[in-house]
């Protein structure tokens, strides 16, 4: 008796078995080695029945700088985080992205996936910083691939013709509240809705499943 093949999941089989995991950090600077890490936020996506990507849970954590981390005052201007704050409720680094990969993880697993590939607006920025971290925590069961990214600003750019979150998101008809961006959480939601309707958009076009192959009539 031979056994069935399962079809792998609906998100598995649309990105060649990465899981795209949207991430916006907020940090001390602009150098991912020497400054803080301030917030990570991470938003997961799921397809629905009909085969649309859509935005599911947000993660978020904020972070106490790590011991002898930059702090430029510019970037904290500009983000408005007061790291000291103890309304922040941070948490070490290692803390705060074993919880995230954790939870990455096993979305990974319930989706079928084999590995998270990270989503972000300027996505090196993030990607840089979340591995530095890593680095510096010792984890080793880091869930994203280790240099491939899906960049909205680039996506943007060729959808919309604009490559600045904000104007993107307008462009796209997503509401975006000037005000609350710059929080990691805001930004990363507002970059998984951007990626999510590029995405499903590109769907709706015929690029992605192929439309079928009519057989030609005898």
């Amino acid at each position: 008796m031979t056994e069935e093949k399962t079809s792998p999941s609906p998100m598995a089989a649309r990105f060649r078995g990465f899981l795209p995991v949207v991430v916006d950090v907020e940090t001390g600077g602009f150098n991912a080695r020497t400054d803080a890490l301030l917030e990570v936020a991470a938003v997961m996506l799921e397809i629905d029945e009909n085969g649309l990507l859509q935005r599911g849970e947000t993660l978020l954590q904020q972070i106490d700088p790590f011991e002898g981390a930059n702090l430029e005052q510019s970037a904290l201007d500009f983000t408005g985080i007061d790291p000291w704050s103890l309304d922040r409720e941070a948490v070490p680094e290692r803390e705060a992205l074993s919880e995230i990969f954790s939870a990455i993880r096993k979305h990974v697993k319930s989706q079928g996936c084999k590995r998270a590939i990270l989503v972000g607006h300027n996505a090196t920025f993030d990607h840089n910083f979340m591995f530095a971290a890593a680095d510096r925590a010792d984890i080793r069961r880091n869930p994203f691939h280790p240099f491939s990214t899906f960049d909205t600003a680039t996506l943007a750019g060729l959808a919309y013709g604009h490559t600045v979150l904000a104007q993107a998101c307008k462009l796209a008809g997503i509401p975006f509240n000037n005000k609350e961006a710059h929080s990691a959480a805001y930004d990363a939601e507002k970059t998984a809705d951007l990626f999510c309707g590029i995405v499903n958009r590109w769907k709706e076009l015929g690029g992605f499943p192929p439309p079928p192959v009519l057989a030609e009539p005898e």
